[in-house]
């Protein structure tokens, strides 16, 4: 139950991701934890991620699925349905607060709509989203003119394109609506990292209405001692390597390979399990192709999608977790969840030095962090396999530090601490 003296508080929250929610930061923070401190919450979205008419199955107030991301213009039609969700969702309850999570256009709507009931409104950045935008500017744009070359933009016939056009105009609208309009009217900024909160900080956010709210995990779903390992004969004699995550170009996530290269040469018992699906079948394509063009069939099984008692099967088989997340400003703000999963699961892990995931390594002494180089990340995992001493260590410290820092009844405590400092001076619902 809570220990904040408050009253209970409802949030509007309307959601980038497809409802019902399956993100963790969601689910299970939002649905199961912050209700036990009297913070309940009206989910507002899109559907996607399962089949729609499930709306009564949220534990943590209301839930409001208006639109589908799969329709062909959803990108457009999202502040259309947000605006009616938010109206759903206020004939249910009277908000206390609106928060949106890494929304453009529906962050304006919900800012005005927030000001209009005299509430405050709150922003949840998990992602860079104007950057990410910029990226997928830049990606359409392909291959900039040799160096030397000056091609003015407007004579760069590559830009009349209608579909570049309407990524750079996205872009554009972004970053202008995101960090001159919403961003220094918020009351309040949840960011995913302390270096997204750094950054936030060189564009002109107050440190103090920024809260860091890193990944988690459900300590229930991430226990050890109630997984069933999986039976699969492939791994049967093996060197188990694990990824758990998503595979895709932007990820590089081909860098993997290139470490089982490495790791081939003096394990050849070597196999690394890639669990976890692709945002596109072409992606999914381009990585068996990836594959297929190295030799390493014998050496890389990638599972695709698995419900999440499988994928967790094929985890506790492992010896050595990996987490190579590429440097640049999209990922270095990010935290990342898998290193925190490998470590609640005793998995020893080797992960790159983007900031979150060099604190955590460093804090929880429960693995290796090398710079993102095949080389070094293979060097890495052969010490964790050849050194079962120093394994151990690493896999006993892992359990222990995420307990104490990020399960999400534990991340629950603080972001219900901020909201009800928040939301406690503003007076009773309205």
């Amino acid at each position: 139950m809570s220990s904040f003296d408050t009253r209970p508080f409802s949030i509007t929250y309307i959601v980038r991701d497809p409802l019902p929610p399956l993100r963790a930061d969601v689910a299970a923070l939002f649905g199961a934890e912050m209700p036990r401190y009297g913070v309940l919450t009206e989910l507002v979205g899109q559907g996607g991620a399962v089949e729609d008419g499930h709306e009564d199955g949220w534990g943590g107030g209301g839930m409001h699925i208006v639109g589908h991301l799969r329709h062909r213009f959803a990108s457009l039609l999202a502040p259309l349905w947000d605006a009616f969700g938010l109206l759903r969702a206020w004939l249910r309850a009277r908000p206390d607060c609106i928060q949106v999570r890494d929304k453009v256009a529906s962050a304006l709507l919900a800012l005005l709509v927030a000001r209009l009931l005299r509430i405050p409104f709150i922003y949840w950045m998990s992602f860079p989203i104007v950057e990410g935008y910029e990226a997928r500017r830049d990606a359409l744009a392909g291959r900039r003119p040799p160096r030397g070359w000056f091609v003015p933009r407007w004579l760069d016939l590559r830009w009349l394109s209608p579909r570049l056009l309407g990524h750079s105009l996205r872009a554009f609208v972004s970053r202008r609506v995101v960090y001159r309009l919403v961003l220094p009217a918020a009351d309040h900024v949840f960011v995913q990292s302390e270096a997204m909160r750094d950054w936030l900080r060189t564009l002109g956010i107050a440190r103090e209405r920024m809260t860091p709210v890193p990944m988690g995990v459900d300590a229930a779903v991430f226990d050890r001692g109630a997984i069933v390992p999986s039976g699969d004969r492939r791994l049967a004699g093996r060197r188990v390597v694990l990824y758990l995550g998503h595979v895709a170009q932007s990820r590089q996530s081909d860098f993997l390979l290139d470490v089982v290269l490495h790791l081939r040469r003096q394990e050849p018992e070597v196999l690394l399990v890639i669990v976890g699906d692709a945002p596109s079948l072409d992606e999914m394509m381009w990585m068996r192709t990836a594959i297929a063009a190295r030799g390493l069939g014998h050496h890389v099984l990638l599972t695709g999608w698995l419900p999440q008692a499988a994928a967790l099967g094929y985890a506790v088989r492992a010896e050595v977790g990996l987490s190579p997340i590429p440097r640049g400003k999209l990922f270095d703000v990010s935290s990342p969840t898998k290193l925190v999963e490998y470590l609640a699961l005793g998995i020893p892990g080797v992960a790159n030095d983007i900031p979150d995931q060099a604190r955590v390594i460093e804090e929880s002494g429960a693995g290796l962090c090398v710079p993102m180089q095949a080389e070094a990340f293979a060097e890495a995992t052969l010490r964790l396999l050849r050194e079962p001493d120093l394994a151990a260590r690493c896999a006993a410290c892992g359990p222990p530090w995420v307990r104490a820092h990020r399960t999400y009844d534990i991340l629950a405590r603080e972001v219900a601490h901020a909201y009800h400092c928040i939301l406690a001076p503003c007076g009773p619902g309205r």
